[in-house]
């Protein structure tokens, strides 16, 4: 059965092209732009771009500290922009709302501070971190380095034949020794939306703290940190329609107020001596120096944008263009899908590999059509390992992508198939 993404789309996905304008540009060869590219950055709307220009023209000045109209318009600003982003994921407090300059420095905060706590939530030789074989590397290595540290052991969820988390082991695996879970929402390599309530539930069981990495999820589907029931989230502007250099750690206040800062600086502080510092309440502790103000403006211009389509809305489009694109892959031979092939619990990222052809050269063949995938490890090279390939390469949808798109793909696919001769 055909899935049609613009029947199923409760938006105009024509309309939505147009306010992105890298959309409508033509490659070499006059070709035009098929970008399937969106897990590893989405591109932005002329709004966001508008609002960061129009910032660094009109308002540009530092935060919290300027006591003049220009330092209050940008500390309003950016305050607003923490304010967007609260009420966007549903975070039961704005002052729960830490921002960073990525995920990855969200994650890394987070086994930071973990690994410097003292007390009953000590990290030590006795203490298990556990993981999940799916992970983006940001989501292994701070761990990684955390028991390095502390002498911890590093503990994971094994994956299944079909692109699946394996919670057969979950009450072995998370038990009275594990002082932290930390796992991806939605995989970046497989598309895998994994089941967050038993993990969480079994994790607070045993007392463990629950990390999630959403950089995939906070995209694409409606979220509602304050019923989510984890202890931290970490997510990315740039994934998001907004700009790079921003993301966001969201952290359970009482949590975060309990913790020892991550970097230390300008407005983390309370008081300064010679002798000794004391530190801000959060979010200010955990945000160092001059913070990321344009990007912060820009995020908060790109949380409106996606407030305006509405996310179930987002959501949908991401489901129906996700199932068009695997059953249409699945005509092409020799291409096997690495990761779940039906469209339940799953984003919108698949990767795949073409039998006789390296993910490199299709890739490349590809661009020369003005097609744009990735190719890789995905930054998640145990994912590649459990299934037994190097790369792969992957293509990634978003609100702007088409059907005619994902033809294009299949197209561009056969094309390469006759160009090796596979």
């Amino acid at each position: 059965m055909t899935v049609s993404t613009e029947s199923a789309s409760a938006y105009d996905v024509a309309k939505i092209r147009e306010d992105f304008p890298v959309l409508a540009r033509r490659l070499d060869g006059d070709k035009p732009l098929v970008y399937l590219d969106s897990a590893n950055t989405s591109h932005k709307p002329q709004v966001v771009i508008d609002a960061v220009a129009d910032h660094y023209a009109m308002h540009n000045a530092n935060v919290a500290r300027a006591m003049h109209q220009l330092g209050a318009e940008a500390t309003a600003a950016f305050e607003g922009a923490r304010d967007k982003v609260a009420r966007f994921v549903g975070a039961p407090s704005r002052d729960e709302v830490v921002f960073t300059k990525n995920a990855t420095e969200a994650l890394n905060l987070v086994a930071h501070v973990l690994g410097s706590v003292r007390g009953s939530r000590q990290i030590g030789a006795s203490s298990e971190i556990v993981i999940t074989e799916m992970e983006h590397h940001s989501n292994i290595v701070p761990w990684q380095l955390l028991c390095e540290r502390t002498g911890a052991r590093l503990r994971w969820f094994g994956i299944t034949d079909d692109g699946r988390l394996d919670l057969g082991a979950l009450d072995e695996l998370v038990n009275e020794h594990t002082s932290v879970v930390s796992l991806t929402w939605v995989s970046n390599a497989l598309g895998t939306v994994n089941p967050l309530a038993p993990i969480i539930e079994r994790a607070h069981e045993v007392g463990a703290l629950v990390v999630v990495d959403a950089s995939q999820a906070v995209p694409q589907l409606p979220v509602d940190l304050g019923s989510l029931g984890a202890d931290f989230v970490a997510f990315t502007g740039h994934k998001m329609v907004g700009p790079t250099g921003i993301g966001v750690l969201w952290g359970r206040y009482d949590l975060l107020a309990e913790l020892p800062p991550f970097l230390g600086g300008g407005e983390m502080i309370a008081t300064v001596s010679m002798e000794r510092s004391t530190y801000a309440a959060p979010p200010s502790r955990f945000e160092a120096g001059t913070p990321q103000i344009a990007q912060a403006v820009g995020l908060g211009a790109a949380v409106d944008y996606l407030e305006s389509m509405g996310m179930k809305a987002v959501a949908e489009h991401e489901r129906a263009i996700t199932a068009y694109a695997l059953e249409r892959l699945q005509e092409v031979g020799g291409l096997r899908i690495v990761g779940p092939t039906e469209a339940v619990d799953r984003g919108g990222a698949i990767s795949f590999e073409l039998a006789g052809v390296h993910p490199h050269d299709i890739s490349q063949l590809l661009d020369s059509q003005g097609i744009a995938v990735r190719a890789g490890h995905h930054c998640a090279k145990p994912v590649h390992a459990r299934f037994g390939v190097q790369s792969t390469a992957r293509a990634s949808f978003y609100l702007y992508t088409t059907t005619a798109e994902v033809d294009a793909l299949v197209e561009g696919l056969e094309h390469t198939k006759r160009f090796f001769k596979v």
